[in-house]
C-alpha cells in the first residue's frame, strides 16, 4: 500500500485557500467515464457516500477557525494499493471501490486520528474521499484504482489544529504537543489492510523492507537482506514440506485403493501362479493400466467349435 502526502503548491494542491480547485480536479475523471457510459464514484466521508462536490468544498472551507490567511486549511492524501492488493479487494471496479471505502473508514482514518497522540478517533476527523480508477500518464489502464482524500486542518469541532506534515512526534512539552509519526502510520495502515482483507504479505512487499532498503544504514540494509534470505528459505521449506505431505497422502490413497481393488480379484488357486503375477506385478512405464490377460482354452481335435 502506497500512502503519500502531496506537498502544498501554487497549483492544484494549494491548501492555503479554498479546496475548490482540488475538488474540481478530483472530478475530472467523472466526465471521461460518463462520456464512455461508465459509472462514476461520488465523494464519501466516514458515514455517507455519493456526496456532491459543493458540499465538500463548503464543509472544508468553513472549518478554519483561527487559521491565518497563509495557514494550511486542508491536506491531500493519496492511498494507492498495489496490483496484488487490488486482487484481494475485489474482481470488479465496484467491488474494489467498496473495499477502498471500507479500508479508509475502518483502518486508515482511525490510524490517522490515533497518530496525533491527542486521544482522537475517526469521528474527530473531517475528511472527504474520492475513488479514482485511472492514473494520469499510466500505460496500464487496469489495476490503477486509488483514492484521494481531502482532510481538514481542523478537527470536526473546529477547535484542534492537526497537521500530518509536522516533524514533531509525540512531544510532551512546548507549544506543540502530540505531533505525527508518518512512519508509524504507514506501518499500522499496512498491518490494518492485511487484517481487514486477510492478505498474506510477503516481506519484500512490506513498508519495513522498502523503508530500510531506501533509507536505512548499510548495516540495517545488510540485516534486512539476511532477514529476506532467511524468510525465503523458510517459505521454500514450508512449500517443500507441504508438497511432500501431499505426495505421501497420494501414495497412501493409492495403496488403499489398490488394496480395495485386490479384494475383488479371484483367489490365487482359481487363477494360477502366472495370472496372479501378471495382476500384481507393478507396471514400471505407468503408460497403461495393468490388464488381466487369459488365453482361451483350445478345443480338442474333432470337436465342433
Amino acid at each position: 500500500m502506497n500512502i503519500d502526502f502531496p506537498p502544498p503548491s501554487s497549483g492544484t494542491y494549494n491548501n492555503a485557500g479554498s479546496s475548490r480547485r482540488l475538488a474540481d480536479y478530483l472530478e475530472h475523471e467523472d466526465l471521461e467515464r460518463m462520456e464512455k457510459g461508465i459509472y462514476t464514484e461520488g465523494f464519501f466521508n466516514l458515514t455517507a457516500e455519493d456526496l456532491y462536490k459543493s458540499q465538500v468544498v463548503k464543509d472544508i472551507d468553513n472549518n478554519k477557525a483561527q487559521l491565518l490567511k497563509t495557514d494550511a486549511k486542508f491536506y491531500a492524501i493519496h492511498v494507492s494499493p498495489s496490483a496484488k492488493e487490488l486482487q484481494v479487494m475485489g474482481s470488479t471496479e465496484q467491488e474494489q471501490a467498496e473495499a477502498m471505502r471500507r479500508y479508509v473508514r475502518e483502518v486508515f482514518i482511525p490510524e490517522y486520528a490515533k497518530n496525533f497522540n491527542k486521544g482522537l478517533s475517526a469521528e474527530n476527523i473531517k475528511f472527504y474521499g474520492k475513488v479514482h480508477f485511472d492514473r494520469d500518464r499510466s500505460e496500464n489502464k487496469e489495476g490503477n484504482m486509488h483514492c484521494h482524500l481531502i482532510v481538514s486542518r481542523k478537527d470536526q469541532s473546529n477547535k484542534i489544529k492537526l497537521s500530518p506534515l509536522t516533524n514533531h512526534k509525540n512531544t510532551k512539552k512546548g507549544v506543540i504537543t502530540g505531533g505525527f509519526d508518518r512512519k508509524n502510520l504507514f506501518q499500522q495502515a499496512e498491518q490494518g489492510f492485511d487484517r481487514l482483507f486477510n492478505y498474506d504479505r510477503q516481506l519484500t512487499e512490506s513498508f519495513e523492507y522498502y523503508n530500510t532498503m531506501k533509507n536505512g544504514s548499510i548495516s540495517e540494509q545488510l540485516n534486512m537482506q539476511e532477514k529476506r534470505i532467511s524468510y525465503e528459505r523458510r517459505m521454500n521449506t514450508d512449500t517443500q514440506v507441504g508438497t511432500n505431505t501431499d505426495v505421501q497422502i497420494g501414495i497412501s490413497a493409492d495403496k488403499q485403493e489398490n488394496k480395495q481393488e485386490q479384494t475383488h480379484f479371484p483367489s490365487q488357486t482359481d487363477l494360477g501362479i502366472s495370472s496372479v503375477l501378471g495382476i500384481f506385478t507393478p507396471d514400471i512405464s505407468k503408460e497403461e493400466e495393468p490388464q488381466l490377460s487369459m488365453k482361451k482354452k483350445q478345443p480338442k481335435r474333432g470337436q465342433r467349435r
